[in-house]
């Protein structure tokens, strides 16, 4: 169930994926914890349950529903830690140093990143670039460059050494690496090398990824404006209506209302109205 929930929020959003995963921990999993087993099974059942509640943390996360992520990722480091399950607890720690990371709490995200490393010591390569991308976002939003590069560097040594199975929950490829390398530019004012950083993680991002390429591009496209490129911004941010009309997420949500609000400005050009019509569009079809 985990597995398919996590299909449904890579397809669809997390306005479908996380009600049903909430659902289910409450009808089907709250009551297998209650009944009784042997020790092996119970022990099984609490790590299934610590992974589907990071998901359901992370989806709430990512959908800016902060509080309610926090209670889960909390939740789920109990379990986790019930279970002896390392991999889960370190991972758990890894979404709420990215969930500090995004509220702009560069000294706790860098530390809770550094927590989950240290919480798995004998991690295989995936998972260990999975942590160090994460500690290298959080060096770079202290602004320590050399940490940040040094971690970086760690996570593509890492990623260079895992096999080709693709994670459900926790994955790590090079569509994820690339985005980290461009959090870190932009963290440290490198916007030119964090737009060409994220156009390489979307080339390598996976067809059905809909929603994570959605977040990319909005953040892609907005650099882009930054820079004066107005329509290289305007051909990302279609790129993101392709995606963006499939979607129920609220992350999307605020990324097509940045979309709009700063495209107004240049609809004397002809790339820029273009969009703004095609926005408003969607929007309309959206709403029916």
């Amino acid at each position: 169930m985990t597995a398919r929930i996590a299909d449904i929020l890579d397809e669809l959003g997390g306005t479908h994926a996380r009600p049903m995963a909430a659902a289910f921990l409450v009808n089907t999993v709250a009551p297998y914890l209650r009944a009784a087993a042997p020790e092996n099974v119970r022990q099984d059942m609490l790590a299934a349950a610590a992974d589907l509640t990071y998901l359901t943390g992370w989806m709430a996360m990512y959908e800016r529903a902060h509080g309610l992520g926090q209670r889960y990722y909390l939740k789920a480091l109990e379990l986790a830690g019930a279970a002896e399950e390392h991999v889960t607890y370190c991972r758990t720690l890894r979404g709420m140093a990215l969930q500090a990371a995004n509220l702009r709490y560069a000294n706790k995200a860098l530390e809770l990143a550094n927590s989950a490393a240290e919480a798995a010591p004998k991690a295989g390569p995936r998972l260990h670039a999975f942590l160090a991308g994460q500690q290298a976002h959080g060096a770079a939003l202290v602004g320590d460059r050399r940490l940040a590069f040094d971690r970086l560097a760690e996570t593509e040594a890492a990623l260079s050494q895992a096999d080709n199975r693709r994670d459900t929950v926790g994955g790590y490829d090079q569509a994820a690496y690339h985005f980290h390398v461009s959090s870190v530019l932009y963290a440290l004012g490198d916007t030119p090398g964090s737009i060409t950083a994220m156009q390489t993680s979307n080339r390598h991002r996976p067809a059905m990824e809909r929603q994570g390429r959605s977040h990319a591009c909005g953040l892609l496209a907005q650099r882009q404006l930054e820079m004066g490129h107005l329509e290289a911004a305007c051909a990302t941010w279609n790129s993101f209506l392709d995606d963006y009309e499939r979607l129920s997420s609220s992350r999307a949500d605020e990324h097509f209302y940045k979309l709009r609000r700063r495209i107004r400005p240049y609809l004397k050009n002809a790339h820029a109205r273009q969009l703004s019509e095609r926005a408003v569009e969607v929007a309309r079809r959206k709403a029916a």
